[in-house]
């Protein structure tokens, strides 16, 4: 009976395993397929280039260090721009730019993507794409290169030497220089009449290297953006590519902070470090050490674009992949899928793919409304801390540490918060959309605020002219030829008038008091003897009145009179961190459905679209089109021996008016746009179904 049980039962045992034979020699099949498709494809998803090809490096071939190092490339690139627009004002002093060319020198790499980022993205879009990418950011060590060359080919100027122990005739001299420049700022008769015209245009052969190295940078920057992004989402499962998109966005997003610490901390050395100055870096005329940084960004960007080259063409696991989704398909088919053929790179196939992806609905509606977006948000980036500057009475440097800071604290828990999320739940394309239409309208609302959150009108009483600029020129200074005076306003002693300058106001003399100007005997000043002013502290009171007992006229003070305006300031900076946070919440989405609304070849050539379409569109046009708009609210402008300088004095109530509501309508019809996306994603697949990996398969591939 117990023989017969046995017999029975191993007989069932027997029959299981059987029954489990078939599927354990498919996997031992997908198994053995697997290794030979890869050792077939060695070529393409090994890491290394020619000789260097080591077994360590394969460890490397893995997601993870590709979206880490692509994100560390992205956060040096970004410094690279952030410390070019942390050192303009010093280039500008040290070469005589004047702030029209400035802006021309900064859209050359916005001019060089317009015209190669769909055709750079095409062909190298179907060749070995980290190879591609790492060539492209090689023109970015370039650009520092050619950036820092006019300080080895012009050295660092006479106006620098001659303020050094080394060069300067005089240990002192800067200290009569000083003196002599106070006294220019006076008012003088005709006959002693110190301030004369100066001219603005210097050495044309700087500029055009810095503009050729800008130039040169944007090949490297389409390259790096459209080649990336495509090869992150083509190895990488549909699920992963939302988080770690926004971990790769979040580490470029410290790189403006990165370069304007470098540019802060460069330009506290001397131009020539070498030299000993007779100033410190606190004066007007110093000038930093600003080519230094460019060396260091340069060696930096050169090592990681190395690496980069290193990676395959593509990733073992997502090759494996791919392969294993097209058997799956075939089995449930029946129908062997042979592999696509590989159309031959030529200017007919491009041009039939730009038709392709321009007939487009998705993503034509997609790239227009992140066109009017960034079209609308280009001035707050571009001019925020002038605009700061001219509505809240704060100076340059607080405003830039204080928007700075903020707005990437917030930038970057928006985007890794809306990545992780994404990621997480999985939400239908239209749900992505939906929520980019709500990011619109919250950013339509809070830059619509912006007009409504200002100071008080100007403080300056002066009558306008039918232009609708100030008329600095009144019967009390009509004899003080003020006309080529700098800017460098003054306060009546009771703190309620504002002037340009202290010839402006009419003063003749000027006196230091505890290492502050007083200008004494102005003749539109009306004297106040109990020198009671509410804006001064105590301590200011009662030096002030120990101090001009002696003086009899009318007096000022150097700089603008203080307004009250912290509270506006304060609502605004809420105000504009939430606008950051929402609109990085928004970018994963636009993203998702850029690479989704195409075939896969077509990826790199979508993109390419997107940023010529952005450049054309929102870089070049918006500094022009905003840079006119702040020219139409000027009050007072420096006159030059040529024209017209640089604007003194905006009118910051139509400022505030005209640039706020024209940057609301431009991102009320990118909304608009957002708005067809939602129509036309209706039928989009954002995600597919994960193909997971056998173990055993995993770690011998890895």
């Amino acid at each position: 009976m117990d023989n017969s049980i046995r017999n029975i039962e191993g007989k069932v045992r027997i029959d299981e395993i059987q029954s489990f034979l078939p599927e354990v020699n498919e996997i031992l099949t997908d198994v053995d397929s697997e290794t030979q498709f890869l050792s077939q494809q060695s070529e393409e998803t090994s890491c290394g280039v020619w000789f260097m090809r080591g077994r360590w490096l394969q460890k490397f071939a893995n997601k993870k260090a590709y979206v880490f190092l692509y994100g560390l490339l992205g956060c040096v690139f970004s410094a690279a721009y952030a410390y070019f627009n942390g050192t303009i004002t010093t280039l500008e002093k040290r070469f005589k730019i004047p702030s029209r060319n400035t802006g021309i020198i900064s859209v050359g790499n916005d001019l060089s993507q317009l015209l190669v980022s769909v055709i750079l993205s095409y062909y190298a879009g179907r060749g070995h794409r980290p190879r591609w990418m790492a060539l492209g950011m090689y023109t970015v060590v370039l650009f520092c290169l050619l950036t820092a060359l006019p300080h080895f080919l012009y050295g660092a100027g006479d106006d620098a030497l001659s303020l050094t122990m080394e060069y300067g005739t005089n240990p002192n001299s800067s200290i009569d220089n000083m003196l002599l420049q106070e006294q220019k700022d006076v008012c003088r008769n005709k006959s002693r009449r110190y301030a004369e015209c100066e001219p603005t245009d210097g050495n044309y052969s700087p500029q055009l290297i810095l503009f050729a190295a800008q130039f040169i940078s944007g090949i490297g920057g389409s390259l790096y953006y459209t080649l990336g992004i495509s090869y992150m989402d083509d190895n990488i499962k549909k699920s992963k590519t939302p988080a770690l998109f926004s971990v790769s966005y979040f580490l470029r997003m410290l790189g403006p902070a990165m370069g304007y610490a470098l540019a802060s901390l460069c330009l506290k050395f001397y131009i020539n470090p070498t030299l000993t100055p007779t100033i410190n870096n606190q004066d007007p005329r110093w000038l930093g050490a600003w080519w230094l940084g460019w060396i260091i960004l340069g060696a930096v960007l050169f090592v990681f674009s190395t690496l980069l080259a290193l990676f395959p063409k593509t990733l073992p696991r997502a090759a494996i992949r791919k392969e294993k989704l097209k058997r799956q398909y075939s089995k449930a088919s029946s129908v062997k899928l042979e592999p696509e053929p590989e159309l031959p790179v030529s200017f007919k196939d491009m041009i039939k793919t730009f038709r392709r992806i321009t007939k487009n609905p998705t993503l034509m509606s997609n790239n227009f409304a992140a066109v009017f977006y960034f079209l609308g948000y280009m001035p707050y980036w571009i001019f925020l801390p002038k605009y700061i500057e001219t509505q809240y009475r704060q100076s340059a440097s607080a405003s830039n540490l204080i928007t700075g800071s903020a707005g990437l604290v917030f930038s970057a828990i928006g985007i890794l918060l809306s990545g992780l999320i994404i990621s997480k739940y999985k939400p239908k394309a239209r749900y992505l959309a939906l929520w980019n239409i709500i990011v619109g309208l919250i950013s339509v609302t809070g830059i619509v605020s912006y007009a409504h959150l200002g100071c008080t009108g100007n403080d300056n009483k002066a009558p306008l002219l039918p232009t609708g600029e100030l008329n600095p020129v009144s019967k009390c200074n009509s004899d003080c030829h003020c006309d080529y005076i700098k800017y460098n306003p003054v306060c009546s002693e009771d703190g309620k008038a504002t002037f340009i300058s202290a010839c402006h106001a009419g003063c003749r003399h000027v006196r230091k008091v505890n290492g502050s100007n007083i200008f004494s005997d102005c003749s539109c000043i009306s004297r106040d003897t109990t020198h009671n002013a509410e804006w001064m502290t105590k301590i200011e009171k009662a030096t002030f009145q120990k101090e001009t007992d002696s003086i009899q006229d009318s007096i000022a003070f150097s700089g603008s009179c203080p307004v009250d305006c912290l509270r506006q300031f304060y609502i605004f900076l809420c105000v504009v961190c939430i606008l950051k946070f929402s609109g990085a919440t928004g970018r994963a989405s636009n993203f998702l459905v850029t690479v989704r609304c195409v075939e896969e070849k077509d990826k790199p050539v979508a993109m390419g679209l997107g940023l010529m379409l952005m450049s054309l569109c929102a870089f070049v046009p918006s500094p022009i089109l905003f840079g006119i708009i702040l020219d139409k609210a000027c009050l007072v402008w420096g006159k030059t021996c040529t024209g017209n300088g640089n604007c003194w004095l905006y009118n910051g109530e139509t400022l505030r008016y005209t640039m706020n509501y024209t940057a609301a309508a431009f991102v009320l019809i990118g909304t608009l746009f957002d708005v067809a996306v939602w129509y036309f994603v209706k039928d989009l697949k954002i995600f597919d179904e994960d193909i997971e990996l056998d173990e055993d398969l995993t770690s011998a591939v890895m």
